[in-house]
């Protein structure tokens, strides 16, 4: 009996051994398959955050680029807005003090440009801030013509001026605005 006891064991002992190695290669090649899976999602999880990165400085560069743009367009005059570059030259006289007064606004249909007549009168001072502002202002202008005179020295019979900066002056521009579309 003793001899049974023990074969049973043996049996026994030989199953259960036969279980566990089933059982454990089971395991090890689920481990595997799972560690398979998990480096597979670690590749498309880098992916995936490489393109948010992507995506997030691109959404970045064109919100500075947007701000470039309007920038840029702010110096670029469409036909249909005419009135705020001339209501600009406005607050450049006004800026300087003198006087304006647009004779003509003509576009030029030969060569793209907006062609202006100003009169400009006041100080020697204010209608040289004048021309200087409208030199410095942001839009791409060229001076078609320009006439620079005293209005103390009307005639030949008139007395010498004392005081330049005082007496008065008119100037008289044609400009073309280059930076046109139209």
């Amino acid at each position: 009996m003793k001899n049974n006891l023990q074969k049973i064991s043996l049996v026994l002992s030989a199953i259960l051994f036969v279980f566990l190695c089933f059982v454990f290669v089971s395991l090890y090649k689920k481990t595997n398959d799972n560690n398979q899976k998990a480096e597979l999602n670690g590749t498309t999880w880098q992916t995936e955050t490489g393109r948010r990165e992507e995506i997030s400085s691109l959404h970045h560069t064109l919100e500075q680029s947007a701000d470039d743009q309007t920038t840029l367009n702010t110096h670029f005059i469409q036909s249909s807005n005419v009135v705020p570059f001339l209501d600009t030259i406005g607050q450049l006289a006004s800026l300087s003090g003198a006087k304006l007064e647009i004779d003509s606004v003509d576009i030029e249909t030969t060569s793209p440009g907006l062609v202006a007549g100003l009169k400009v009168s006041g100080s020697f001072a204010e209608v040289y801030k004048f021309l200087t502002l409208l030199e410095n202002s942001p839009y791409e202008i060229d001076f078609l013509s320009m006439d620079l005179h005293s209005l103390s020295m009307a005639g030949a019979d008139s007395p010498p001026l004392k005081n330049i900066k005082d007496s008065s002056w008119e100037a008289n521009f044609e400009i073309q605005l280059l930076s046109f579309t139209p």
